[in-house]
């Protein structure tokens, strides 16, 4: 296939307004790739070329649109990749003119719209609707097999390429390499958030209660002696995490999979706050001094896997049971089936040891992997919202010369990008303005006077008081008396809340507030 025809029909994705002639759209290409395209065509679909990225500056991109265009289209998508692969692997001295002139040669092979195409895949920029969710339908429509089987086997594999691959080439039997593995991460179950307990019990019929941490998630794969540890977004950062190795090779079980969270305590067993747990997986450190200085302590809550037997269809309770077997020890404390004052006692005592809240689960519940759906839901007492940054101002007086005031943005997986919810400079600390300036010019992609713009990459989790209805952003609501509680690095774009449940979180509280100022009408005969 030619790179003209990706390019085509990217744009009139992009163009569509029904999400059904996206499907369509995409679902047509893809029946016309070859085995070898697939992957390729998926990735750059998606937004993300399967080598990630190339080494190559923004500045130097967009530069590089100007280079002579050829008039008629007719490179083969294939070697768009091939020349990808290429610059990737430059390196030494001189790579980065070395990369430069590879990139010019490639672009000159193109017309002005595949250059477009190609400066707005590899900055990041490329916006055309054609999310994940979309291209997993488009693939089921391509193989004639149902969207929640493909869902799931792309949950399975940690990606939806080699799924699209193996359906679109064998349909329905491909789907069978597909199931749990040992050392092949899972992408985790997520949860919706809850105003608060009493809400989030009668959401659900039978349920359990757990301390809701602020660590980092962790998968844990064990098989023998060897033991594999993957963060929530699927790397592996085993080397950083000696106390999980540890405690998990020591278990009676020969194979397990685990899903927990790992988080610096105090002395006195209160966490410390999320940033300091995040020092443990910053690049060139010395594990063992940060070991001693910082250490860890593994909480699970899930057991997906265990001496061969997959359990992510079993029920939320018998995979607690399983876990309690495997790890007794190492169990995050919980309750089962609490009554409403049994509830409110663990989560006074939760808080009490510092702790930010609770997840009620669903006990019926099977392991929804990569879905945020309601079967799992987070009450924080503390609200907060994981947003991405989209833009940042310089600062005045003493914050002059850092990026400081933050345009925030929720995730609007229907539509593709992100909605702005307003913006905050407050909560932010010397050390944090410091290092957000730092990595924000690494993601810029334009800037005017004031303002430096950035690729939608970076997670932060944001305190507010309420969300109230704003006609200043395009979602028509904003964030009241927000603050900076943390940047979210384990969290990717993709992890960030949506607008979805901001939408519903100010439904619950105008629904709270009509309801407590107007009393109900009396009925009766």
């Amino acid at each position: 296939m030619l790179l003209q025809h990706l390019v085509e029909t990217s744009s009139s994705v992009a163009a569509a307004s029904s999400r059904l002639a996206k499907i369509g759209l995409l679902a047509d290409l893809l029946r016309h790739l070859a085995a070898d395209e697939i992957e390729i065509a998926i990735g750059m679909l998606s937004g993300e070329p399967r080598q990630g990225r190339i080494g190559i500056g923004y500045a130097t991109l967009w530069a590089a649109k100007d280079s002579p265009a050829s008039e008629t289209p007719g490179l083969p998508l294939l070697a768009v990749d091939e020349a990808f692969t290429q610059i990737a692997a430059i390196k030494g001295a001189g790579s980065s003119a070395a990369r430069n002139e590879r990139l010019r040669v490639l672009l000159r092979q193109t017309t002005r719209g595949e250059q477009d195409f190609i400066v707005r895949l590899l900055t990041g920029e490329l916006r055309q609707g054609a999310l994940e969710a979309v291209l997993v339908d488009a693939v089921a429509k391509a193989s004639g097999i149902g969207a929640p089987a493909v869902r799931r086997a792309m949950m399975m594999a940690g990606a939806l390429a080699p799924v699209a691959k193996a359906v679109l080439l064998t349909g329905e039997t491909g789907l069978a390499g597909f199931g749990i593995q040992l050392f092949q991460p899972v992408q985790p179950m997520l949860a919706q958030p809850a105003t608060d307990v009493e809400e989030a019990l009668s959401q659900l019929h039978e349920s359990s209660l757990e301390w809701k941490l602020d660590g980092a998630r962790i998968q844990v794969h064990k098989r023998g002696g060897e033991v594999a540890v993957f963060s929530r977004n699927l790397r592996d950062v085993t080397p950083a995490v000696p106390e999980v190795v540890d405690a998990v090779r020591g278990l009676d079980v020969r194979e397990a999979i685990l899903d927990g969270e790992v988080i610096a305590l105090r002395s006195d067993g209160a966490p410390h706050p999320f940033q300091v747990t995040m020092q443990r997986f910053g690049r060139k450190l010395n594990v063992e001094n940060m070991r001693s200085e910082i250490p860890l302590t593994p909480f699970f809550f899930d057991c997906l896997y265990t001496d061969g037997e997959s359990l992510v269809d079993a029920s939320q309770e018998s995979r607690i049971t399983r876990l309690n077997m495997v790890t007794p020890s190492l169990v995050v404390p919980m309750l089962l089936r609490p009554t409403h004052e049994s509830a409110q006692r663990f989560l006074d005592e939760t808080l009490q040891r510092g702790h930010e809240g609770v997840m009620v689960k669903a006990l019926g519940a099977e392991y929804a992997a990569g879905r945020r759906g309601q079967q799992w839901l987070k009450v924080k007492i503390a609200r907060t919202l994981d947003l991405v940054v989209l833009a940042a101002e310089w600062g005045h007086g003493r914050r002059t010369g850092f990026l400081s005031n933050l345009h925030l943005g929720a995730r609007d997986p229907e539509h593709g990008g992100f909605v702005m919810l307003g913006k905050t400079f407050k909560g932010l600390t010397d050390e944090m303005l410091a290092w957000q300036t730092d990595k924000l010019r690494t993601l810029e992609i334009s800037h005017d006077r004031h303002t430096v713009f950035v690729r939608p990459e970076l997670v932060v989790e944001i305190a507010f008081n309420e969300v109230q209805e704003s006609p200043q952003y395009p979602g028509g609501l904003a964030l009241r008396f927000a603050r900076v509680k943390g940047y979210r690095q384990d969290k990717s774009a993709a992890d960030a809340d949506t607008i979805e449940a901001v939408r519903n979180i100010y439904l619950r509280s105008v629904s709270t507030s009509w309801s407590s100022s107007f009393p109900r009408p009396e009925t009766g005969g």
